[in-house]
């Protein structure tokens, strides 16, 4: 409008100018011509501000529009984000972790994880008894080798503190089953345990073959029939102590089987402080267990030291009982390279309208690493030893010398099932901490033994064995 205006008033200007009688021109030519100037001038003065106007309603406009669009991009931003959160949950979901403990491991965020796990143990021995037993036995102490163990399975955790493990042993052309179990940590120190899994007999027994200090554990541990057994446990253990009890049937062999028909109570507690810079333990065992039948026997024995002997130099042969009752006390210490154990166990069978026999045995133990390396204690029992030094490293791994006194007595209440004194020695290589050498040797001493040598139930004998062990 402003413009139509001002092109309206030039017009008239002319107009006026053009009208003006040409005789008039020549008096007022002068003051005419003046005062269109100044008009001229106001009308250019005039333009110039309508076209800043202009320019300042333009940049208005683009700033509204511009605002209106980043109005109308803050409406829509959260039903997009919104549309897109699940899509972005999914993609940024962890992906799971695959680490190394002697296997691969695979394990999520949220706690799920699955592990291989496996061991193979290859022995070879022999035993050198008089030459005076009968034949067929001394050929079954003579020199032999075996796969003592091939174990292979897996173990894992579940969301919400739960474990599980399947473990079975394929050695010497058979599968047994040994561990297949769940697990439930209720809170810190507590957890539940149903499968089968190991009931709470000493420290040697709850200590993994992986890790003892000889091919094989303490005569007694076998004789009075240590083994996994189905049943339900609960154990509590914190820095300073282990408490653990259960409720078991018999081992998952036998459950098809008439021999299914027994129960027992085992429970055991520990004491563990730190003294000094050592870890002492002390502690003891109980096992009630009713084989529910009348007619039940048991039998208790034992081999020479080493497994590939299938003769029982102590035996009981089978005797009547109804169930049976034992005790174990336990004591070791744990300081750096040095460590001593030493443990007893007494194992009474009920017989009805008969004295129960009490056997006993056990076992005194000091063990010193010669290397810069220290001997494992966890959770009540010995661990892996990690050589600081090992040969994948372009060291010399770890060695530990051992010395150990083993006794059993199977001789009470009329039960002559002889007795077995064995003084031992090993040396065990870890070059690193999944491979391990043992090589040991064993002195014993046999009295009233069942296997006599000619006439002699009173003999001496000797016991060497070597085993190569690999685990993951």
């Amino acid at each position: 409008m402003i413009r139509t205006a001002r092109i309206s008033a030039i017009a008239l200007a002319v107009s006026v100018g053009w009208a003006l009688p040409v005789q008039a021109q020549s008096s007022e030519s002068a003051a005419i011509q003046q005062e269109l100037a100044a008009m001229r001038a106001q009308i250019d003065k005039l333009e110039n501000r309508v076209n800043s106007l202009e320019g300042r309603v333009q940049q208005e406009k683009t700033r509204a529009d511009a605002a209106e669009a980043r109005a109308a991009a803050a409406a829509s931003a959260p039903a997009a984000a919104a549309s897109s959160a699940p899509a972005q949950a999914k993609a940024e979901k962890p992906a799971p972790e695959i680490t190394f403990d002697g296997a691969p491991k695979i394990a999520t965020a949220d706690g799920w994880s699955f592990k291989p796990r496996g061991r193979l143990q290859v022995d070879a021995a022999g035993v050198n008894a008089p030459s005076g037993i009968a034949p067929a036995t001394s050929d079954s102490l003579g020199f032999g080798t075996e796969f003592r163990r091939a174990y292979m399975g897996f173990d894992g955790t579940m969301p919400g503190g739960f474990a599980y493990r399947l473990e079975a042993d394929f050695a010497n052309s058979s599968v047994d089953l040994t561990d297949l179990y769940l697990s439930y940590k209720a809170n810190r120190d507590i957890t539940l345990t149903v499968g089968q899994h190991k009931p709470f007999w000493g420290l040697e027994e709850m200590t993994s073959d992986l890790f003892t200090s000889f091919m094989e554990r303490a005569a007694f541990n076998s004789a009075f029939g240590f083994e996994r057994r189905v049943g339900v446990s609960a154990v509590y253990l914190d820095k300073r102590f282990l408490v653990q009890g259960g409720v078991f049937t018999d081992n998952a062999a036998d459950l098809n089987s008439d021999k299914n028909n027994s129960y027992s109570f085992d429970g055991r507690v520990i004491f563990m402080p730190t003294i000094g810079d050592g870890q002492l333990h002390v502690g003891g065992s109980i096992h009630v267990r009713d084989f529910n039948d009348q007619s039940t026997t048991t039998r208790y024995r034992a081999r020479p030291f080493v497994h590939t002997a299938d003769v029982r130099l102590v035996d009981t042969g089978n005797i009547t009982a109804t169930g049976e009752n034992s005790m174990g006390l336990e004591l070791a210490y744990v300081n750096g390279r040095l460590h001593g154990t030493a443990e007893s166990h007494w194992i009474k069978a009920r017989r009805p309208d008969l004295k129960d026999p009490l056997f006993n045995g056990g076992y005194v133990e000091l063990g010193y690493l010669l290397t810069d390396d220290k001997t494992a204690y966890r959770g009540g029992a010995y661990d892996r030893i990690r050589p600081k030094n090992p040969v994948s490293a372009g060291g010399i791994g770890a060695i530990q010398l051992n010395a150990r006194y083993d006794w059993l007595d199977l001789n009470d209440a009329g039960i002559i099932g002889g007795n077995q004194q064995i003084a031992g020695a090993s040396v065990l290589w870890i070059p690193m901490d999944y491979v391990r050498l043992i090589f040991n040797y064993g002195h014993l001493w046999i009295e009233d033994s069942p296997v006599a040598a000619g006439t002699d139930r009173n003999y001496q004998a000797d016991a060497l064995g070597v085993r190569a062990q690999l685990d993951f």
